[in-house]
């Protein structure tokens, strides 16, 4: 009688399956007292009835949920940025039904998509991280996770398809639009629950956090590569926050669309403009103050780095360092012009 032999994916998701989390977020909402029928258009609502007073009881709601993954004995969580972005909710780890631990959120990184969250507690089972530069197209991974929120431990198997990737995500309490590049992109099935958790490689290492899906379009779903957390998790431990550079401007990144509907002479930038109705574009006495941007400047390169929707300001800021003179190309009333500044921590 053959014996068949047992797939690796089992002793990878005993060693990972512990360490993968649930993080539930919730917030103080009005207590509802009763219900009440709202005609409307021929139909009948059944709303909500709250105390309007002020005085209202409010219990604790869960709004949402994610999965996360533990990285060290002593409490540090991985997740994406998008599953803890509400700074006004509470945060709480479910490890398994018996354990439970509130956890504080420590950075969040909308550019990367990443966060850094800390429980109180010791001797935790947790998982090792990979270099994710060394990721090969083709190889085998597997994505863990909580799927929506609901099913413990899910597992999927899969090989990378793509890397280096570049989307567009709405994700977050706010469904806010985030460019997200360098991604690995897999077909192991990602999902709205297993988001935040890990992709491992065959060695049960991990080497992105799952972030992404294409709605619509079955075995596409894409992880952040875990060396981008790294420098996260190096920064909360060292500053207990993320140190990133701060320019102090509001703008938008130019596409081609943009620049011939407002008759532009250049396809790529930063435009600095002011929200609709919002406060001037340059913060008084930040760094862009100080170098003399002004409302209506395209910024077409930082350090000599071109700006572009793929390569924003954003992720060129990240690569400067604190303290140290940056310089911008700009283009003002058709003229360039070099703008040197030393940037800023921002607070």
């Amino acid at each position: 009688m053959l014996m068949r032999k047992k797939s690796p994916i089992v002793s990878i998701a005993k060693k990972v399956c512990p360490a993968v989390i649930t993080v539930v977020v919730s917030r103080d909402l009005p207590k509802v007292e009763d219900f009440y029928s709202f005609p409307y258009g021929g139909k009948e609502y059944i709303m909500p009835m709250v105390q309007k007073d002020g005085k209202g009881k409010t219990e604790k709601t869960q709004i949402g949920g994610g999965s996360g993954f533990i990285i060290s004995s002593d409490g540090y969580v991985l997740t994406s940025n998008h599953v803890v972005a509400d700074t006004t909710a509470d945060y709480t780890v479910i490890i398994d039904p018996k354990h439970k631990h509130p956890a504080k959120v420590l950075s969040r990184n909308p550019i990367n998509d990443v966060a850094v969250l800390k429980i109180d507690s010791k001797n935790l089972s947790h998982i090792n991280l990979a270099d994710s530069d060394k990721i090969q197209l083709g190889e085998e991974v597997i994505a863990v996770g909580n799927a929506l929120g609901e099913f413990n431990d899910t597992i999927s198997a899969g090989i990378v398809s793509g890397l280096s990737r570049y989307i567009t995500a709405f994700g977050g309490v706010d469904h806010q639009m985030q460019n997200l590049r360098g991604l690995i992109q897999t077909d192991a099935a990602i999902n709205p629950g297993n988001s935040g958790g890990p992709l491992v490689n065959m060695q049960g290492k991990v080497i992105g956090i799952n972030t992404a899906m294409i709605m619509g379009a079955q075995n596409i779903g894409f992880a952040i590569p875990i060396n981008y957390a790294k420098k996260d998790l190096e920064e909360v431990k060292k500053y207990g926050k993320i140190v990133v550079p701060f320019l102090g401007i509001k703008y938008v990144l130019l596409s081609k669309e943009m620049a011939q509907a407002n008759k532009l002479t250049v396809e790529n930038g930063a435009l600095v403009v002011r929200e609709a109705l919002g406060e001037p574009p340059v913060i008084k006495g930040s760094a862009a103050d100080k170098a003399g941007i002004k409302e209506f400047d395209i910024i077409l390169e930082c350090n000599g780095e071109k700006i572009t929707i793929k390569n924003s300001l954003a992720d060129i800021l990240q690569k400067c360092k604190i303290g140290q003179e940056t310089s911008f190309k700009i283009l003002r009333d058709k003229q360039e012009l070099i703008l040197k500044v030393t940037l800023d921590e921002k607070e």
